[in-house]
């Protein structure tokens, strides 16, 4: 995988729009278990490219620093075999100094080439720098973007929960609305009333019958008074 590929497809699911997506899935628990799932990978693969990216940059530094050490280091020797030379050719050994001078000239090109190799990287690792923190930002919103990606989950559950609970509850009281235990207390105090008034027209009906006879009783009593004067009056 190039570090381009790497950088378009962290900044692609960085900038991904959670809420965008949810409201597009059927099954939104399902679909955040599977962008959980897909985050995890996807950045464990950008973290190994990353390392990678950031290794070569920090050989290219490496190099670049070592280019630089090493142009300075052939300055020092040019410049000590061309004074060896001005000596030797101050003391009249013309010869050997011309050996100096051929050492510095030497010296010179090697530090020529390791500045021109110093300078041809710094470009490059400026690229590659700026390359690697922008994958290092993207990491981390994606980083951030798991972390958002299981606390939606996480909510999302626990709502899920709540309205399960809440509907059975609501099936619940609905069941009681349709038993509707208050009206059968209704209904069977309506049978008591009708039974107790039914044992009330009885017992008035019973009352009515007793008071009958005595009546005639009281009837018969009065006959016999009448009868009893009567009889009174003839002897008389």
């Amino acid at each position: 995988m190039t570090k381009q590929t790497v950088l378009g497809r962290v900044t692609q699911l960085a900038r991904a729009n959670i809420n965008a997506l949810l409201d597009q899935a059927e099954d939104p628990q399902k679909m955040l278990d599977q962008l959980i799932r897909d985050y995890t990978a996807n950045i464990a693969e950008a973290e190994q490219a990353v390392a990678t990216t950031i290794g070569n940059l920090r050989l290219m530094e490496q190099d670049h620093r070592e280019d630089v050490d090493a142009a300075h280091e052939w300055g020092g020797k040019a410049l000590a075999a061309s004074r060896k030379a001005d000596e030797l050719r101050a003391a009249g050994a013309g010869a050997e100094a011309d050996r100096f001078d051929n050492l510095a000239k030497v010296a010179l090109g090697r530090q020529l080439r390791s500045e021109k190799e110093a300078e041809t990287a710094e470009p490059v690792i400026a690229a590659q720098t700026e390359v690697v923190d922008r994958l290092k930002s993207g990491l981390d919103r994606m980083r951030d973007k798991l972390t958002e990606l299981r606390a939606k989950r996480d909510e999302l559950v626990a709502r899920a929960k709540t309205a399960e609970a809440q509907n059975r509850m609501t099936d619940a009281v609905r069941s009681v609305d349709v038993l509707d235990p208050a009206g059968e207390l209704g209904r069977f105090e309506d049978k008591v009333r009708r039974e107790e008034a039914r044992a009330l027209g009885k017992q008035e009906l019973a009352a009515s019958s007793l008071d009958a006879q005595f009546e005639q009783l009281d009837a018969l009593g009065d006959s016999a008074e009448i009868e009893a004067r009567l009889a009174a009056l003839k002897a008389a």
